[in-house]
């Protein structure tokens, strides 16, 4: 955490370790080899490979750490999606790709969409689930919970896929939200997550650096606060030194009256 100039409040925050993630070369490691977990991920998982359900292709292995980025269902509209593939179109295949992205990203940061993840009550639940499995499923780096998508950084670990931690995420919140809304007399949005999400594996110790970076700088980027350090739902929120990571009880009471936020199908 201390790799960003943003983030000075969080030097004693227990999320991860990025020495042990990443090696000081450049090289990516495991984290968890001591405890056997690695073994365990490998033969879950297979060797490290790309797969896909039809839409966009993931990269899961059990030694990798990835930035993970989900959003809600209503903050990119197929239509939207769409005009972009033919504006697109006429690009080289590696031009295409690198500013779709760029163009997609500045959709979301302008904030499309009902962005119920804004709502403090929403948006503290939401990090909360993300705490909650740290070092027992996940080791978590750094995270920024916007308007209306989610930037996670983080290394599975102990048997876990990418796949599986983010379902765990999208479904234990898209139930919350829900019965939020309904709370408030609201007509829940069918389904509350795109059933998508964009990941990107780390390279090296200078990609961790800038990735955190771009996370931690995201709600400044859209125009939320004036400085990281500002933004309540972020690792790089100097309050958040106090939440009780890796505590499922502690940190989020709601799971014990709701259930499991990750549990294994």
């Amino acid at each position: 955490m201390a790799n960003s100039n943003d983030t000075a409040g969080n030097a004693n925050l227990p999320i991860g370790v990025v020495k042990d993630a990443i090696h000081g070369t450049g090289g990516v490691t495991d984290s968890i080899s001591e405890t056997g977990g690695k073994k365990d991920a490998i033969r879950e998982n297979g060797a490290p490979r790309w797969h896909s359900r039809g839409y966009l292709p993931h990269f899961e292995s059990a030694d990798v750490t990835q930035h993970v980025t989900f959003h809600l269902a209503d903050a990119l509209p197929q239509t939207v999606l769409l005009r972009l593939a033919s504006e697109l179109k006429s690009l080289p295949t590696e031009k295409r790709d690198i500013e779709h992205r760029k163009r997609v990203d500045a959709w979301i940061d302008a904030g499309h969409g009902s962005c119920v993840l804004h709502k403090p009550a929403i948006g503290n639940m939401v990090q909360e689930s993300l705490l909650s499995f740290d070092s027992q499923r996940y080791r978590l780096l750094a995270w920024a919970v916007m308007p209306n998508h989610v930037h996670v950084l983080f290394q599975p670990v102990n048997g876990w896929t990418v796949a599986k931690v983010v379902a765990s995420w999208k479904k234990f919140t898209a139930r919350k939200i829900c019965d939020y809304q309904r709370s408030l007399g609201e007509t829940p949005g069918d389904p509350i997550w795109h059933r998508e999400y964009w990941d990107r594996f780390i390279r090296d110790r200078t990609h961790l650096i800038q990735v955190t970076d771009y996370i931690h700088k995201n709600p400044v980027k859209a125009g939320l606060v004036a400085s990281a350090d500002a933004w309540l739902w972020s690792s790089a929120f100097s309050g958040n030194a106090d939440l009780l990571i890796g505590d499922t009880e502690k940190s989020n009471p709601a799971i014990l009256e709701n259930g499991d936020p990750g549990a294994k199908p």
